[in-house]
């Protein structure tokens, strides 16, 4: 069995996430309140108790899901044993993800992934003013048709697919205006079901330029160490190992779109059967199914999952 370890986006969020964790394990207690010192920030009250609205907040949802994951990643580590060095191939993360990805890895310390991630939120927020950018998953139609969808809609204005996210289940980003268009666009081009996505902002599309730039200045200042395990990067959907080739490609991730569908297949390609999402919700896994059924995709998140975990390696 041949294992990749991969890390869940925004989204995946839900007050109460790593509360279960925390609770069961000093291990994961020290880590959120090492998160908690990073910010000087209460982000683990906002986690377990909310409010939702506030916790939806990109400046809060990033570092707030990489702490569950690397939460999830100490107590591994600590308390089940498991190296992840040792027990997997890669490691991989949907937008966000990279960078508790990465953290897993060795490449970034906790307090220096929750500090960029605050960082990126902030810079994602602020790049485009509220109510003129938008993002819409397209459901029935592949990337292809997705893109050009998107290039009739875009009439002057930002629209491009964000996310691949897997067969069928694309994500477009941009002007708020060319994205309604496109949904009726896709509408008329047979797409199952187009909808807008309660986001506050239009991520990775060029929208986000000033936000690419304020996280070259931050990786200038805090660049990645070489990670114990290669990362599949979402821009390449190739595995990386090289800091500055890492450092390069988390500033184009900004305005790239995620190719996790050909992430997947890669890690696929490279002998990997089995990816373990490590952290908040089960998104990833579920993805993971439909973009190949022959793979095997594991959500560990719970103290109960951690023992399912260990007992299966």
């Amino acid at each position: 069995m041949a294992r990749a370890f991969i890390f869940p986006g925004q989204g995946s969020q839900a007050v109460g996430m790593g509360k279960e964790l925390a609770e069961a394990s000093a291990v994961a207690r020290h880590l959120f309140e090492e998160v908690d010192d990073a910010l000087s920030q209460h982000l683990t009250r906002l986690m377990f108790e909310g409010p939702e609205d506030e916790l939806r907040l990109t400046e809060n949802a990033q570092p707030a899901l990489m702490a569950v994951s690397l939460a999830v990643v100490r107590v591994l580590e600590r308390e089940a044993g498991i190296d992840l060095a040792e027990a997997g191939e890669l490691v991989a993360g949907h937008s966000l993800g990279e960078y508790a990805a990465l953290a897993a890895a060795g490449a970034f310390e906790v307090p220096e992934a929750a500090r960029l991630l605050k960082r990126r939120g902030r810079a994602m927020q602020a790049a485009v003013p509220l109510g003129e950018g938008a993002m819409a998953a397209l459901l029935g139609l592949d990337l292809e048709a997705a893109q050009a969808v998107a290039e009739e809609a875009a009439q002057g204005e930002v629209c491009a697919p964000a996310n691949d996210n897997a067969p069928g289940q694309v994500v477009l980003s941009g002007h708020k205006a060319a994205v309604e268009r496109a949904l009726e666009i896709a509408a008329e081009r047979g797409a199952r079901k187009s909808v807008l996505l309660p986001v506050s902002a239009p991520f990775h599309c060029a929208l986000m330029a000033p936000a690419a730039e304020a996280m070259a200045e931050a990786l200038d200042q805090t660049p990645p160490r070489e990670p114990r395990l290669p990362l599949v990067s979402n821009v390449s959907a190739e595995a990386v190992a090289e800091p500055e080739v890492i450092r390069y490609l988390l500033v184009q991730q900004v305005t790239d779109k995620v190719r996790w569908r050909e992430s997947v297949l890669f890690m696929k390609a490279q002998g990997v059967d089995t990816l373990i999402e490590l952290g908040a919700g089960k998104v990833l896994s579920g993805l993971t199914r439909r973009i190949d059924r022959e793979l095997t995709g594991l959500s560990v998140g719970a103290p109960g999952d951690v023992e399912a975990l260990q007992k299966s390696l």
